[in-house]
């Protein structure tokens, strides 16, 4: 590469170019491209070095990498003279992890065909077949459509399963947490004479109480090699078996082993970090999982980390991630890890990934005084009660936006598309969050605060694991739950000045605005154990409430909170939390909870459908001591058939204090990714008729709300034949119903062989179905019938 001295003076960007076609003892230009990544990055870091913009496009096709491409301080950009690494404007540039095989296969058994002498030392963790995944041999087998795990057997260890495999060294045991707190992964190391297997792991969860007695299963057993799309390589011998799914001719098929943990990686440090670098318009695909990896904990939580993923920023400084694609990733899709400032992640897809979509993670050491497990406690006597951080070892003023994150979690039921901790100032704005096993957002402690969520789109969440929200955080900060501290006594006069013990780990409060929240399975919001210094406004809840358990300086105002209510849990007597100038929907559902609520408890509407004269909430004042001008009344929807929960202006809610906010601006905005976004099933409110005179009839089934099929909408949604059977529409957490595998959007067909028609049906059989007898359900789920014993 040339620079001549007018282009030096004039800063003139330089290009560079890069083609699976090319050589890389050519010049890089578009005529003559090299042919690496790593050639092209050699003669960008010259340029930049001198103070040029850097432009590298990359041209059309999968760039197999044979190790991760990592880029330094010396690779740095400057804020007038970017380097970017771009995919060329229309082409489809992939970026892989793994490595393409070239493989003559032949018969083993029946339909399992094998390949022998794998090149060696190849350790292969997931193998694709003309894009498509395969999964390791596994008991029970791979089922798309089962909820939690994908499949799960009680009996997958047993010693008489065991007994069976000859040599079960090197497979796996998954597991969830016994209270559905996320998972546990092992490895298995053998078995003994009882075939009873020694496992390592199960790491990945901080509260360690045990797997559960049901949901797991076993995988890379070759004895459990049995059904399509299934494989099994014999690391030993070097023998790769697959069995092919019916469509597919291996002989003829592109076989792709994966490898790599992390594709691209960003390493500088606070004092020489790396800056102004851009990664823009790839497709990341193929990273090995890393579940067994995963256990750092993080500050008395559940969670634990594995800081990676496929892109990987750490010391960085205003670097950048655009317009990429995540996709068939076996961790984390993208990790800022420690000291990084203004990272930006803009108008990206992630989609089918093992871990977290994006993780902001902090170090420990930047935290004062911390503790690791749930249980630890100190005194503040001992503690440090310096406000803020110690260190600058975290990521700060971070941005994630116009995003579309679902199918996150594939491989880690402890995960998030978004999961932020230790960390301070990141704004998450406009992005579509769905599909996955846990929280849509998760925030850990309140270590540092200052964060953002805003115009987001969050539903179908807490799908395999429990006790958990769309939106989830917790407090668990050096304040909570001291020794020698009585929490109760904390700001307990409210003439007192405010204390500021429980933001000593808080730069500035957390705010959730203007978003969409739904979760069937949960709460839509769900501030946990000493979440603290929150302002929730503006924000349409469609399914699960605002649920805030103890903490302090909690501002929720003008929220609409759809078939639900509030949710408080456990609060301290001095939290100073106000709940105001809310719509709601049902009674508020406190537990434990000090008379009166917080600061200020008023001006709230408890929506009642038909009702034109206000009344006095009576029931809403009875249950928070408070409420003293809330009101029963028809909020006076504009149009809530097409989600518009905005109120008319004559409305009861306008003059308590609601204000209207808008309702058409949740999620992601690129074109693109607007297109193929989905957007969560709105509620059906009321007791209407259907065009066949059925009423939809809701009610409790204990504490399951269940209402009967109405409609050819719901029977449409269901692929019923009919108008027939009692749909479930939400399972609260802990229920027996939950326990026992019944899953919201489950039909009730029939009750030991009795037709269940509707909701009257369900509950005269079961009442007559003697106390503790066991009894057999029929549920249509998938469309097709399961059977359950209950």
């Amino acid at each position: 590469m040339n620079l001549r001295k007018g282009a030096l003076m004039n800063k003139t960007t330089v290009q560079l170019h890069v083609s699976l076609h090319g050589d890389d003892s050519a010049t890089g230009s578009k005529q003559k491209p090299f042919a690496t990544l790593q050639r092209a990055q050699t003669e960008a870091r010259k340029a930049a070095k001198l103070g040029f913009p850097v432009q590298v496009w990359v041209h059309e096709g999968t760039y197999y990498l044979s190790e991760t491409l990592r880029f330094s301080p010396e690779d740095s950009g400057r804020a007038d003279a970017l380097v970017i690494y771009e995919a060329a404007p229309g082409e489809k540039v992939i970026i892989s992890g793994a490595k393409k095989l070239d493989l003559q296969w032949s018969v083993h058994k029946g339909e399992i065909q094998q390949f022998k002498s794998i090149p060696p030392g190849l350790k292969l963790d997931q193998l694709f077949v003309n894009g498509r995944q395969m999964h390791m041999a596994r008991y029970p087998n791979f089922n798309e459509h089962t909820r939690i795990m994908n499949g799960y057997a009680k009996d997958c260890i047993d010693p008489e399963r065991v007994a069976n495999w000859k040599n079960p060294r090197g497979g796996y045991v998954h597991a969830m947490h016994k209270h559905l707190w996320g998972d546990y992964r092992y490895r298995i190391t053998g078995k003994d004479n009882n075939n009873v297997l020694a496992l390592e792991g199960g790491w990945q969860n901080n509260r360690l109480m045990g797997m559960h007695d049901e949901y797991r299963y076993v995988e890379n057993i070759f004895e459990e090699l049995d059904a399509p799309g299934e494989w099994f390589y014999d690391e030993v011998n070097e023998k790769l078996y697959v069995y092919p799914y019916p469509d597919m001719k291996l002989e003829d098929a592109d076989i792709e082993g994966v490898r790599l943990t992390h594709l691209f990686e960003f390493s500088g440090s606070e004092d020489l970090p790396v800056r102004h670098i851009r990664i823009k318009g790839f497709t990341f695909r193929h990273s090995a999982r890393t579940f067994m990896d995963n256990r750092e904990p993080l500050l008395r939580s559940d969670w634990t980390t594995y800081r990676g993923g496929a892109v990987v920023f750490k010391g960085t400084e205003n670097c950048s991630t655009h317009d990429c694609t995540f996709e068939q990733l076996g961790g984390n899709a993208i990790f800022v890890d420690c000291y990084n400032r203004n990272v930006e992640i803009k108008g990206c897809h992630i989609v089918d990934v093992g871990a977290n979509g994006i993780a902001f993670v902090g170090d420990p050491g930047s935290v004062r005084s911390p503790l690791f497990e749930y249980n630890e406690r100190q005194k503040l006597q001992d503690m440090d009660q310096t406000r803020g951080p110690k260190t600058n070892d975290y990521p700060a003023q971070c941005l994630v936006e116009d995003c579309l994150i679902s199918r996150v979690g594939r491989v880690e039921k402890q995960s998030a598309p978004v999961q932020i901790s230790m960390s301070l100032d990141i704004t998450i704005r406009h992005c579509s969050i769905y599909e996955v096993p846990r929280a849509g957002i998760n925030i850990s402690e309140g270590t540092f605060g200052g964060h953002v969520i805003e115009h987001c789109d969050v539903f179908d969440t807490v799908l395999e694991t429990g006790d958990h929200g769309s939106f989830n955080s917790w407090g668990r900060d050096r304040y909570w739950l001291l020794e020698d501290v009585e929490m109760d006594r904390i700001n307990s006069n409210q003439d007192e000045e405010d204390s500021l013990l429980p933001i000593l780990d808080m730069v500035r409060p957390v705010t959730l605005r203007n978003n969409r929240w739904r979760c069937d399975y949960g709460w839509d919001i769900d501030l946990d154990d000493g979440s603290t210094w929150y302002h929730i406004y503006n924000n349409l809840c469609l399914g699960g409430g605002i649920k805030l358990r103890e903490g302090f300086y909690r501002v929720c105002d003008n929220n609409v909170i759809v078939n639900n209510s509030f949710h408080p849990h456990v609060w301290f007597e001095g939290s100073r939390d106000r709940f105001q100038h809310n719509i709601v929907f049902g009674e508020y559902e406190p537990i434990r909870v000090p008379k009166p609520w917080g600061k200020a408890c008023d001006r709230n509407l408890l929506h009642q459908a038909g009702l034109l004269e206000p009344r006095p909430a009576v029931r809403l004042q009875e249950l928070s001591g408070a409420d003293t001008n809330s009101v029963m009344a028809d909020a006076l929807f504009v149009d809530t058939a097409n989600g518009n929960y905005q109120v008319r202006d004559d409305s009861p809610a306008i003059g308590l204090g609601f204000r209207n906010f808008s309702m058409d601006r949740f999620g992601v905005r690129k074109p693109e990714l607007k297109m193929i976004a989905r957007t969560p099933k709105l509620p059906t409110l009321g007791d209407i008729l259907s065009k066949s005179g059925r009423l939809p009839q809701q009610t409790s089934w204990d504490r399951c709300k269940i209402k009967n099929i109405v409609g050819m909408g719901e029977v449409s949604a269901a692929g019923l034949p009919g108008e027939t059977g009692v749909i479930i529409e939400s399972i609260p957490w802990g229920s027996w119903q939950m326990e026992k595998g019944i899953q919201v959007a489950d039909v009730v067909l029939k009750i030991n062989g009795h037709k269940v028609d509707t909701v009257d049906d369900l509950l005269r059989i079961c009442q007559s179905v003697p106390q503790g007898t066991r009894y057999s359900v029929v549920l249509f789920r998938g469309q097709r019938e399961v059977e359950l014993t209950l």
